[in-house]
């Protein structure tokens, strides 16, 4: 049972601190040690093997460096053998080939130091991994587990996270995590960094929504939960993180399309120079010098590298795969409202009778919609509540889905939505107004007639136009803008963000065809926030959700999902991807190409196994290093 305790909205005593993990690194840093040991032992035996020899004992070093060579080939004969039962061939088997062909021709040494090499290419990729996976590892360990909740007594008890229900009222606490989605009670000053990547300290008011995951920087604040805490915008980053961090991060498919012709170019090569000279010694040596390393190790740590980039934007990828695609991506397919707009009304204008009074009609309107949950209810209350007017508490409220709201306000009966009667010469100007300029329109009437309308519009994000232009400056050479909207609607917003086509009218089926017509002609990306977005986020190459709180279906299908509901992000995204997919392919392109021409003077017999070995050796650590640079950069702007 929790602790209870009285408490106000500010300078309260606070019941004990919500529990939420730290991030353990003590722990993490003992844990580490056993990523060193297979290097550690097979250095040692390297280095004994060296010593005995140094000491004219040329016996006992080649048992010491046999040793070292077993050790590595038990384990990865047995992986090859798994896949060979699986039906597939991998470059790996290069590595085995040189292990067991150093201790068949005697090159214990050689094999040795192949040994050492893929244990110090396994350590890298470990390290390279455990770092740029950190910053998905900190979203899981300071997720919160508990809340402190009002009681009907006026006291406050901590509460598992999991047991806060929509409407309930929270008190957060200096230095709090927010555990669930809600909307602020009073003033808060927020530090939203974890959820948008924003450094900066963020003011709410009274009213605003706040996302879980944002720590309170300032005094305690009330907090009415919108969501429960599964349903929250840090559960859903969660959810991603724990995907991201559980799938193998490489991209395989780039690996893949290097082995497929590196590795039986080079056993092709190795079975030339035997057959040529007859010496099954330049065999092993190119099999030595061809340890795919480089393949094997720096195209995985540049792409894992560039999901902790991307995640450090507000971005969750799901994995390796898709942060590659995301990489290669021509084509942009982005819905309209919610993703280019803000996907919440606003009030644009109010016109009334001749003598009428605008704040007094939106005044009666907001009074009779405070109870409603609608969008446009909202929309109305908050332009009220901006203007200051003062709203009271209506009589007899009715709402008729479709059609409106009515109550009783001041004593008179007070109709908001639709007018089923006929209208007035103002009020048909206004409806044709509202239809020329693209305005949702609500009249507000009582028993004589319509009183009012309120006009209300969809802005378009302060942002869009030039989210717009840094995508296009990351390589996104068309962007077609998608929905269901009237195409005048469309095509202004069109206007002013700058997209290449537009495509109005389209119903969820239609999107879907759409996107599979624009992804036959060139990698693309759908972003969306709705359930109806779903299927086309789905089919897109990659699937972008807006908002981890945004509707379930489009987040669940998603490739990747913005942790806010805006759109910058993603030009961030892309930048990071198509920088780490560059570093990828030059690491492996490089430290191939390399290797390649090792593998021409092995085979003509100009390098031995050992001094192959050596050589490899300096080869993929410089090109492991190389990949690790994908760990800074690829932002070209600012977010």
């Amino acid at each position: 049972m929790g602790k209870r305790q009285s408490a106000g909205d500010r300078g309260e005593c606070l019941p004990d601190r919500p529990a939420r993990p730290g991030p353990e690194r003590s722990g993490s840093g003992r844990r580490n040690w056993w990523l060193w040991v297979p290097l550690a032992g097979l250095t040692l035996l390297v280095l004994a093997g060296a010593a005995v020899r140094l000491a004219g004992q040329p016996g006992a070093a080649d048992v010491w460096w046999a040793a070292a060579t077993l050790i590595a080939l038990l384990p990865a004969a047995a992986s090859v053998l798994r896949e060979l039962l699986r039906r597939r061939f991998g470059v790996d088997v290069i590595a085995v080939l040189a292990l067991g062909g150093a201790l068949v021709v005697g090159e214990y040494l050689a094999g040795a130091v192949v040994a050492v090499m893929l244990a110090t290419g396994r350590t890298l990729e470990a390290y390279a991994q455990r770092r740029a996976t950190r910053d998905l590892r900190a979203l899981l360990e300071r997720a919160p587990r508990t809340a402190r909740r009002r009681t009907a007594e006026g006291g406050v008890e901590v509460v598992p996270a999991d047991r806060v229900a929509v409407g309930d009222r929270l008190l957060v606490g200096p230095g709090d995590v927010v555990a669930v989605d809600g909307v602020a009670e009073t003033a808060a000053t927020l530090d939203e960094s974890v959820v948008t990547g924003e450094s900066r300290l963020v003011e709410r008011a009274a009213g605003a929504r706040v996302p879980s995951g944002v720590v309170n920087a300032g005094a305690a604040f009330g907090l009415r939960a919108t969501e429960s805490a599964e349903r929250s915008t840090y559960a859903g980053i969660v959810r991603l993180a724990e995907e991201a961090t559980a799938r193998k991060a490489p991209t395989v498919r780039l690996a893949d399309r290097y082995a497929a012709a590196f590795v039986p170019f080079t056993l092709v090569l190795a079975g030339l120079g035997w057959a040529l000279s007859g010496e099954f010694l330049r065999a092993v040596a190119v099999l030595v010098v061809a340890t795919p390393c480089p393949l094997l190790l720096a195209t995985p740590i540049a792409i894992v590298s560039g999901l902790s980039r991307v995640a450090r934007h507000g971005v969750l990828v799901r994995d390796g795969g898709s942060l590659e695609v995301l990489g290669r991506a021509r084509t942009l397919l982005v819905d309209k409202t919610g993703t280019l707009t803000a996907g919440r009304p606003r009030v644009a204008d109010t016109v009334v009778a001749p003598g009428g009074d605008p704040d007094e009609v939106l005044r009666v309107a907001a009074s009779v919609e405070q109870l409603s949950s609608h969008v446009l209810a909202a929309a109305l209350v908050r332009a009220a509540g901006e203007r200051g007017l003062r709203l009271v508490t209506p009589a007899e409220v009715t709402e008729e889905p479709g059609r409106g709201v009515s109550g009783r306000v001041d004593g008179r009966r007070i109709r908001v939505g639709q007018f089923p009667g006929t209208l007035p010469q103002w009020a048909e100007l206004a409806s044709r107004r509202a239809g020329g300029t693209g305005h949702s329109l609500v009249w507000v009437a009582d028993e004589a007639g319509p009183l009012g309308a309120v006009l209300l519009e969809d802005p378009v994000r302060p942002d869009a136009r030039r989210t717009v232009a840094r995508l296009r400056a990351a390589g996104l050479t068309r962007i077609v803008m998608v929905t269901g909207d009237r195409p005048e609607d469309a095509r202004r917003v069109a206007d002013v963000v700058g997209v290449d086509a537009v495509l109005a009218r389209c119903t969820p089926q239609e999107k879907v065809s759409r996107v599979r017509a624009e992804a036959g002609r060139a990698v693309t990306v759908m972003v969306g926030d709705g359930v109806n977005d779903a299927p086309a986020l789905a089919e897109a190459h990659v699937g972008v959700a807006m908002g981890a709180t945004g509707a379930t279906a489009s987040a669940d299908v998603a490739d990747a999902v913005l942790s806010l509901d805006r759109l910058d992000p993603l030009a961030d995204a892309v930048e990071v991807a198509r920088y780490a997919r560059r570093i990828a392919v030059q690491s492996a392109t490089v430290g191939m190409g390399l290797a390649l021409l090792a593998m021409g003077f092995a085979a003509a017999g100009r390098l031995p196994p050992v001094a192959g070995a050596f050589l490899q050796e300096g080869i993929d650590v410089l090109v492991i290093l190389n990949a690790l640079r994908a760990l800074r950069g690829g932002r070209r702007g600012p977010a």
